[in-house]
């Protein structure tokens, strides 16, 4: 598998990030950074589980669509979503529509609703491993699909009534999230 690799522009990147403009600007601006928030953390879960069985690509590019149909990703928004909005969401081409993955958004956002502020966040990151306890991965063969943690975490959100969420969505949710830094060895965008 590949070690780090230039971009046209020089810089070392992880060779997924390569092949679009729009990789690259995901893989040097969002991939892999701490992110924090409940709503944030929210659309991360969501647009991973809308993930699952495509290519990143496809949502990278839909998450203007996400974003504008699932009210910005707002938990309180979408937990008031009714079958109306369902239906909605079905026929909006600027999404995936599919029904599995629409109605978990939704009943997930309902569940999140009776959360305390904070509290999906804290769960989240809790999972966290020490990044100590990690090697930096040196090529793409070095980077797990699944792990202890993102195994835990996802019976933990389970647990807690939240859908469409397994340990490989997980692990690409706390790669995503920062919880784990798989920049390889070599990228620039390493540690930042």
């Amino acid at each position: 598998m590949s070690a780090a690799l230039p971009g046209t522009d020089g810089t070392l990147r992880c060779p997924w990030a390569l092949s679009t403009e729009e990789y690259v600007a995901y893989h040097d601006e969002e991939w892999g950074r701490p992110v924090h928030g409940d709503d944030a953390l929210y659309e991360r879960l969501c647009l991973e589980a809308f993930q699952s069985g495509l290519s990143w690509i496809t949502i990278l590019r839909r998450r203007p669509g996400f974003r504008a149909a699932f009210a910005g990703f707002e938990i309180a928004e979408v937990a008031a979503f009714t079958d109306k909005d369902a239906e909605r969401l079905l026929a909006d081409p600027g999404i995936i529509r599919n029904r599995a993955k629409i109605e978990a958004t939704l009943a997930n956002a309902r569940v999140l609703a009776d959360w305390a502020p904070g509290e999906l966040d804290e769960l989240i990151w809790s999972f966290a491993p020490d990044p100590a306890s990690r090697p930096a991965p040196r090529t793409l063969a070095d980077v797990p699909a699944v792990t202890p943690e993102s195994t835990a975490l996802s019976k933990a959100l389970k647990k807690r009534g939240i859908r469409f969420v397994g340990p490989t969505t997980a692990y690409a949710l706390m790669q995503a999230c920062g919880l784990v830094d798989d920049h390889l060895a070599d990228c620039a965008s390493r540690g930042r």
